[in-house]
Parts: C-alpha cells; sequence; structure tokens
C-alpha cells in the first residue's frame, strides 16, 4: 500500500549507505570494489535482480560490515520481500545499532508484514525524531496503518491530525488520514446504534448522513423523528428548511420554497438567536422584492452574529436597492474585512461607491472583483475550484454584473 511511495527517501537510503562504504568502512580488495561498484551502479538504475546478485556476493566476502547487509535490506524491502528484508536490517543494526535509515526501513518492513506490535516502537521513535521530511512522512503513515491494525483508534486520529498538520497539501497523506477519520466516524456512529438506537441523536446522525448524500426525502423523515421525541430541540426545523431549499433545486417546487420559509420561521420561535434561520427568511424576502421585511430579519441576523459575513452582505444589497448607499457602505466594508476573497464583497462595493460619487474608491473595487472573478474562472477551467457544503445560502453576484 504505501511502500512504492518509498522510492525517493530509499534512493537517498542507498547513498547513505555507500557513503559510508567509500569512507573506509571496509578493507577493500579487488573482488569486494568490483561488488560495490556494480551493485551500487544496478541499484542507481533500478536493476533490482543484478543489485542483489552483487550485494550477496558482497555479503560473502565481507560478513561483518553492516552496509552490506542494511544495502541488501533495502533491495529486498523494494522488491516486496519483506521477511528477507526484515533479516538482513536486524543483523545491520546488530553489527552497527548506530544506522537510524535502516532502523526506519525496519520498522517499516515489519508494518507490511502485519507485525505491528514490533513495529510500533521504531515506527513511533522514527516520527517523532526524524529531522527528514519525507522519512518522517512515511514512517507516519505507517503508523496510522499500525494503529488500525491494533484497534487504538485514539492514536490512529491523534497521528492523522499531526499529518495534515505537517503535510496539509499532501495528497497521499490527505487520501489515508480521510480514510482514518471517516472508520473512526463509522465506529462512533455504530456505538451509537448499539447503545441508543430510538434516541435523538440517532435520528439526527441519520438525518445528517441522508441530507449530505442528497437523500432529501429520508432525511426530512429522519429530521421529523427527532421532533418526535424532542419538540422544541433547536436547530432541527433549521435542517429541514434547509432540505427543502436543496430539494427545490432539484424539482424547482415552490412549495418547498414555502416550506422552507415555515420551517425557518419555526425555528426562530424556538431560538430566536438562530441567525441562519433569520439570514435564510431575509434573503427570501429580498428575492421577492419585499426588501423592508429582508432588512428587518438581515438586522436580526447580525444582532446576534455580528460577523456573519453572507448576512453582512445581503444587507449590504438591501439598503443599495433602497437607495441607502452611505448605510449600506459600512456593511460591505465589514464583508470584506471577514473575507477579501469574495469577489460579491467587492462587486457590491463598487456600486455603493459609485452611488456615493467615489469615482476613484469605485474603480479600485471594481478592478479587485474582476481579479477575483478572473482568478476563480481560471481555478474551474483547471478543476481546482472545489466547493464546498453550503451552511446557508449564499449570496451572488447579481446577474447584470460584467462577466
Amino acid at each position: 500500500m504505501i511502500a512504492a511511495a518509498t522510492k525517493t527517501w530509499l534512493s537517498g537510503l542507498s547513498l547513505f549507505i555507500f557513503a559510508l562504504c567509500a569512507f573506509g568502512q571496509v578493507s577493500p580488495s579487488n573482488a569486494t570494489e568490483q561488488y560495490a561498484e556494480e551493485g551500487q551502479r544496478a541499484l542507481a538504475e533500478g536493476r533490482l535482480q543484478d543489485a542483489e546478485k552483487a550485494y550477496e556476493k558482497l555479503r560473502e566476502l565481507q560478513p561483518k560490515v553492516a552496509e552490506v547487509h542494511a544495502n541488501l535490506g533495502l533491495i529486498y524491502f523494494q522488491e516486496g520481500r519483506f521477511d528477507q528484508a526484515v533479516q538482513a536490517l536486524r543483523y545491520a543494526l546488530k553489527l552497527k545499532p548506530g544506522l537510524t535509515k535502516p532502523d526506519s526501513l525496519l520498522a517499516i518492513s515489519l508494518s507490511e508484514l502485519g507485525r505491528y506490535n514490533d513495529a510500533l516502537p521504531g515506527l513511533d521513535t522514527c516520527f517523532r525524531r526524524a529531522t527528514d521530511p519525507e522519512i518522517k512522512r512515511m514512517c507516519g503513515l505507517q503508523l496510522l496503518r499500525v494503529y488500525s491494525g491494533l484497534r487504538r483508534d485514539r492514536k490512529a486520529v491523534d497521528t492523522a491530525l499531526e499529518l495534515n498538520q505537517l503535510y496539509s497539501d499532501d495528497p497521499e497523506v490527505l487520501y489515508h488520514t480521510g480514510k482514518i477519520y471517516g472508520n473512526y466516524a463509522f465506529l462512533a456512529m455504530q456505538k451509537l446504534a448499539q447503545v441508543a438506537p430510538k434516541s435523538v441523536w440517532r435520528y439526527q446522525t441519520l438525518a445528517e448522513a441522508h441530507e449530505s448524500q442528497g437523500a432529501y426525502d429520508a432525511a426530512i423523515s429522519e429530521y421529523q423523528q427527532v421532533l418526535a421525541l424532542d419538540p422544541h430541540r433547536s436547530g432541527i426545523h433549521y435542517r429541514i428548511g434547509r432540505t427543502l431549499l436543496a430539494r427545490s433545486l432539484q424539482t424547482t417546487s415552490s412549495s418547498d420554497l414555502a416550506e422552507a420559509l415555515k420551517a425557518f420561521q419555526k425555528e426562530l420561535e424556538i431560538d430566536p438567536s438562530n441567525a441562519s434561520a433569520a439570514y435564510e427568511i431575509a434573503e427570501a424576502h429580498r428575492n421577492a422584492g419585499q426588501l423592508e421585511e429582508a432588512q428587518t430579519f438581515f438586522e436580526q441576523a447580525l444582532k446576534y452574529y455580528p460577523d456573519f459575513e453572507q448576512a453582512q452582505l445581503g444587507l449590504g444589497a438591501v439598503l443599495t436597492s433602497l437607495q441607502k448607499p452611505a448605510e449600506a457602505l459600512p456593511h460591505l466594508q465589514k464583508a470584506i474585512r471577514l473575507n477579501s476573497q469574495n469577489e460579491v464583497g467587492w462587486y457590491r462595493l463598487s456600486q455603493v461607491q459609485g452611488m456615493l460619487g467615489n469615482t476613484e474608491e469605485r474603480q479600485k473595487a471594481f478592478a479587485e472583483f474582476q481579479r477575483l472573478r478572473k482568478e476563480k474562472s481560471n481555478r474551474e477551467e483547471a478543476g481546482k475550484e472545489v466547493a464546498s457544503p453550503e451552511e446557508v445560502t449564499k449570496q451572488q453576484v447579481d446577474p447584470e454584473a460584467p462577466k
């Protein structure tokens, strides 16, 4: 699984071993020099069988040289012959315990064989102390495998979190740590199903899972089960409303939109401080041209959540439409302070600055809008624009905005 990705630092390991040989670690004869050169050249060219033959001959001539056994361990590892790699690496370390890189390779070999208890101490030491980023990375990935195999899930998650911090853009790390998080979540949900199969937590878990998968009817049904057990549970009417909005995009059903609005209103009856519910109601009114009603609910959202970027943008848009640019300005400026990479804020700010007669400021804001829009378009074309799950309806650039 992970062994193939070790090639980068394995080549560095072989050079390290060769260097030791070159600095007088053996008493060379003509045959010794010949096999050492053949083995080194074959390894460098990726001819593992030839390298193996050369180093096995070298082992016969220099049986007490640790580096020879370490190189053989390296070759066996690259060939996927982990049993033989373990034997060779252990003997190398017996002859010279201070060889740190072969020690790491030994731990990885043991992990590849499924001998997790034997592999764990070496992998842990490697991951904690290695200064080479690639060796540290590989030992960390193998630690994930070991902790999972030993069912030490908490340690696996802790290691995954550390790996993500160290290698945040590494696709292999993201893949394996994602599996760890998913497995940990699955085990927790499985335990929840066992200990409380009829609880609100169980039904809410099922509802959220269905919602994330686009199974909106099933999600609404499970959310309703939650309300049957706890009619005043906060957040559930809001989630039903969001699910109805998502379903309306598939069905273009006006009834879903109306029912979603009712759900958000019920949420505010239970919890007036739910800024997201107030925001969704405000946005519905704004889209319907009911600007005064929209203003009221945007202001309610911001009362409880002043740093709500989307609500600041929404209120700014409403005040602009009400021909109140001076009142809209601080809301748009705050939205940009909260997120300077949102093109919507800069476009709306350019509109307001224009209404206020601030030509230079309008041009600056519009130029930034165009820059961000171009960057976004480039990311989309390159397939690098990743859509994230939406917790609220996002503000969009007005349809009449320049492309």
